[in-house]
C-alpha cells in the first residue's frame, strides 16, 4: 500500500486532489491483487474433472433443449449455462459485476452460429440416398467441424474477454462489433459465393445440398455463411488477443474452436451410424430403445456435451489468466440509455422471432447484428449483464413455448399457458436481475450469484423444455423425448449436486462467512 502523507496534501486543493486521485488507485491496485491471489488460490483446489464433467452437463442438456428452440436464441442458452458453470466453479471469488459480464457475453457470443445452415450438412453423413457414401460422409463431417467450430470459437474468445481483466469499453464493443460485421460480409463475398441455385451455381466449397451427389435430384440449396463467420472470428481474435493483449480471450477462443470441431462430427457419428447400421438396432436390447430414441437430438446432446466439456478443461488450464478487473464498476452508459437500447432491443427481437417484417429480418436476423447492442451494453451498462442473464435470454425461449403448448398443440389453455409458462417464469427472471443488478449490500456473501444465477437458469429451461416434451415422465409410456428427457434430468441433478457440494466445500479466506464489504 501506497501512503500519501505530509508534504502530498499541504500545499493546497490542487496537490489534494492529486493525491487522492493516487491513492485511489494505490487501493484499487491492491484490491486487484488481493482479488487475484484469492482467485488464484481458490481456482487452485479445483481439480480438472469439476469444470470438465459440470460444463458438459450444462452443455450437453443446454445444447439438447436448443434443438426445440433454434438458431441463435437458442444457442445463447448453451452459452448461458455453460458460462454460468464455469465462472461458479472457476472465479468464485470475481466481483460480481465482472461475472455477469462475463455470463452474458458467452450467452450472446454463443448465438452468433445459429446463422449458419447445417441441416443440409448433417444429411451428407445420413441420408437414405447418400448412406454408403464414404466421400459424402468425409465432406458432410468436414463440413460440420467447420461449422462447428467458428460456432463455439465466439463464446470461448468473449467469455475470456469477460474474464480475462482487460476493460473494454462500450465505444469500443459497439465499433468492435461493427468491424466484426465488416469482416463476416468479406468472408461470405470470399467464401460463400457465388450462390445461384437456379442457375445451379455454387461456392466452390459448399456443404449444403449439392448436385455433386445427387446429380438428378430436385435439390433445395441453402445459403451458406460459415467463410463469412470465421472472417469475424479471427478479426475478434485478432483484436483481443493480439491488439489488447488479452491471452484469456485467445487461448479459450482455441479451445472453443476444438470443442466445436470435435464435438459436431462426434455427435453426428451416433445419428450416421445408426443410419448406416440399422440391423444392429433391430436386435436384442436396441431393438426395444431404437423406437424411442430421437438421434438427432443425441447428437446435439453429444454436441454441447464436447463443447462444454472443451470450454471447462481450456479454462482450466488457463485459470491463472483470470483476473478481476479493478474497473469492473465503472459503466459508460447512464442508467436511462441502458433502457432504451434495452426496449429497442427487446422489440427487434420480438419482431424477428414472432413476426414477419420483412426489413427487420434482413437486418436482425443475423446473429451477429443482433448482438451489436447487447454487446456493447453489457460492457457498457450497469444493469445490461444481469439482464441477459436473466429476461432477455429467456424471453425468446417462454414465447416459444408458449407458442408451441397453446397454439400449434393446443396442449393447454391460452390463459392458464401464458401464464405458467411466459408471465411467472419472466417475473422470476426480472425479480433476479433487479436484485442482484442493485449494488451488492455490506454483508452479501461473495459467490452467491454464480450460484443462484445456475440454479435458477438451469431449472427455468430444464422445466420449461420438459413442458415442451409434453413431460415424458421415465415411468410412463415411453416416447421419443422419454431418453433425453432422462439425460436432461441428470444433467441439472448433477448441476445442482455440484452447486451444493461446491458451496459448503471449504471454509473462505477470512472466516465462514466472507462477505463483500462496499
Amino acid at each position: 500500500m501506497v501512503s500519501l502523507t505530509g508534504p502530498f496534501i499541504d500545499e493546497g486543493p490542487g496537490d489534494f486532489q492529486f493525491a487522492a486521485k493516487l491513492q485511489r488507485c494505490a487501493e484499487n491496485e491492491d484490491s486487484m491483487l488481493t482479488s487475484h491471489r484469492d482467485q488464484v488460490d481458490s481456482s487452485q483446489s479445483i481439480h480438472w474433472i469439476a469444470p470438465v464433467l459440470c460444463a458438459a452437463m450444462a452443455g450437453g442438456m443446454a445444447w439438447g433443449i436448443r434443438g426445440q428452440y433454434g438458431h441463435e436464441t437458442g444457442a445463447m442458452i448453451a452459452g448461458l449455462l455453460v458460462s454460468l458453470t464455469l465462472i461458479f466453479l472457476l472465479c468464485p471469488r470475481a466481483p460480481q459485476l465482472t461475472l455477469a459480464r462475463a455470463a452474458a457475453l458467452g450467452a450472446v457470443a454463443m448465438g452468433f452460429g445459429g446463422s449458419m445452415t447445417y441441416g443440409q450438412t448433417v444429411g451428407l453423413t445420413h441420408d437414405a440416398a447418400l448412406t454408403g457414401n464414404w466421400e459424402a460422409l468425409r465432406w458432410g463431417m468436414i463440413g460440420l467441424s467447420i461449422k462447428g467450430g467458428v460456432w463455439i470459437g465466439f463464446a470461448g474468445v468473449f467469455l475470456g474477454m469477460g474474464l480475462g481483466g482487460v476493460r473494454y469499453r462500450f465505444r469500443e464493443t459497439l465499433l468492435l462489433m461493427i468491424g466484426l460485421i465488416g469482416a463476416y460480409f468479406a468472408g461470405v463475398y470470399l467464401l460463400n459465393s457465388p450462390y445461384d441455385p437456379a442457375g445451379k451455381s455454387l461456392p466452390a466449397i459448399y456443404f449444403s445440398a449439392d448436385w455433386h451427389w445427387t446429380p438428378v435430384a430436385d435439390l433445395k440449396p441453402r445459403r451458406e455463411c460459415w467463410g463469412g463467420l470465421w472472417f469475424a472470428l479471427i478479426a475478434a481474435i485478432v483484436y483481443s488477443g493480439f491488439l489488447r493483449k488479452d491471452r484469456l480471450a485467445r487461448n479459450l477462443a482455441l479451445w472453443g474452436i476444438l470443442g466445436g470441431a470435435v464435438g459436431f462430427p462426434l455427435g453426428q457419428s451416433l445419428q450416421a451410424y445408426h443410419a448406416w447400421n440399422p440391423d444392429v438396432f433391430r436386435q436384442g436390447l436396441w431393438a426395444t430403445l431404437d423406437p424411442h430414441m430421437n438421434w438427432w437430438n443425441m447428437m446435439e446432446t453429444t454436441y454441447g456435451a464436447v463443447m462444454g466439456a472443451s470450454l471447462g478443461f481450456g479454462l482450466w488450464l488457463n485459470r491463472e489468466h483470470i483476473r478481476p478487473c479493478s474497473q469492473t464498476e465503472e459503466v459508460d452508459l447512464p442508467c436511462a440509455a441502458e433502457w432504451i437500447l434495452l426496449a429497442i432491443h427487446i422489440g427487434l427481437l420480438a419482431a424477428v422471432e414472432f413476426l414477419s417484417i420483412p426489413f427487420v429480418d434482413a437486418v436482425y436476423d443475423l446473429g451477429l447484428m443482433m448482438g451489436i447492442i447487447p454487446m456493447a451494453a453489457i460492457v457498457g451498462g450497469r444493469w445490461w449483464p444481469y439482464l441477459v442473464v436473466f429476461p432477455v435470454t429467456l424471453i425468446p425461449i417462454a414465447g416459444k413455448t408458449v407458442r408451441q403448448l397453446v397454439y400449434n398443440e393446443a396442449a393447454i389453455a391460452p390463459a392458464a399457458g401464458w401464464l405458467i409458462y411466459l408471465i411467472i417464469p419472466l417475473f422470476i427472471a426480472a425479480a433476479a436481475a433487479v436484485w442482484f443488478g442493485r449494488r451488492p449490500s455490506p454483508g452479501a456473501r461473495i459467490g452467491t450469484f454464480p450460484r443462484c444465477a445456475l440454479l435458477l437458469n438451469a431449472w427455468m429451461y430444464f422445466l420449461l423444455n420438459y413442458a415442451f416434451f409434453r413431460f415424458p415422465w421415465p415411468w410412463a409410456d415411453w416416447t421419443g423425448r422419454t431418453p433425453n428427457g432422462i439425460i436432461f434430468t441428470i444433467c441439472v441433478l448433477g448441476l445442482t449436486a455440484a452447486v451444493l457440494w461446491r458451496w459448503n466445500l471449504e471454509p473462505p479466506p477470512g472466516g465462514e462467512d466472507e462477505t463483500i464489504k462496499v
